[in-house]
């Protein structure tokens, strides 16, 4: 009866070993978000003054963009923007932005980029860009940014400047 009681519980280890199912932890990272915005150039100042945005014409960029994360700390921003001005003749794209950059990720919301610029334009630089995350959805985040451009090259002073931008992350 002994020898029974073994086999059949050896038999019942079996049977629950090979209809067990495994459950895999999910790692959070890395982690790859897309994200598109509307980014609004206020301001550029070089030595002899300021240019604002709205005086004589509008400029607005279009960013679009890939965020790998590599933790909830850090990440890496791979960013394209076309911009498009519009003024006395016709509506044209008049530049186009190749941005990449390192992610600071901080708790509430809050991230700092750190980006190189090289433009169409001929100019190139870096911009460090202050990012906030205003709603925090499912499946959609809302954000805000303030950027500030330094530019350089193309035979033009150099420059400092302002953005204001709004997009989601998918």
């Amino acid at each position: 009866m002994r020898r029974y009681l073994m086999l059949l519980l050896l038999l019942l280890q079996c049977c629950a070993l090979s209809f067990s199912q495994q459950v895999n932890p999910t790692l959070a990272y890395p982690k790859i978000v897309g994200y598109t915005s509307i980014l609004h150039p206020i301001v550029s100042f070089d030595k002899n003054g300021s240019t604002f945005n709205f005086r004589d014409s509008y400029t607005v960029g279009i960013p679009v963009g890939i965020n790998i994360l590599k933790s909830d700390k850090i990440g890496f921003s791979f960013e394209l923007v076309p911009y498009i001005k519009a003024g006395d003749g016709p509506d044209r794209v008049s530049n186009f932005l190749f941005h990449p950059g390192v992610m600071f990720r901080y708790k509430h919301g809050f991230t700092f980029l750190t980006r190189v610029a090289f433009e169409t334009s001929g100019r190139y630089g870096f911009t460090p860009v202050l990012n906030k995350i205003l709603i925090k959805g499912k499946n959609v985040n809302f954000l805000t940014a303030l950027s500030v451009p330094f530019r350089f090259g193309a035979d033009k002073l150099p420059t400092v400047g302002l953005g204001l931008q709004f997009g989601i992350s998918f």
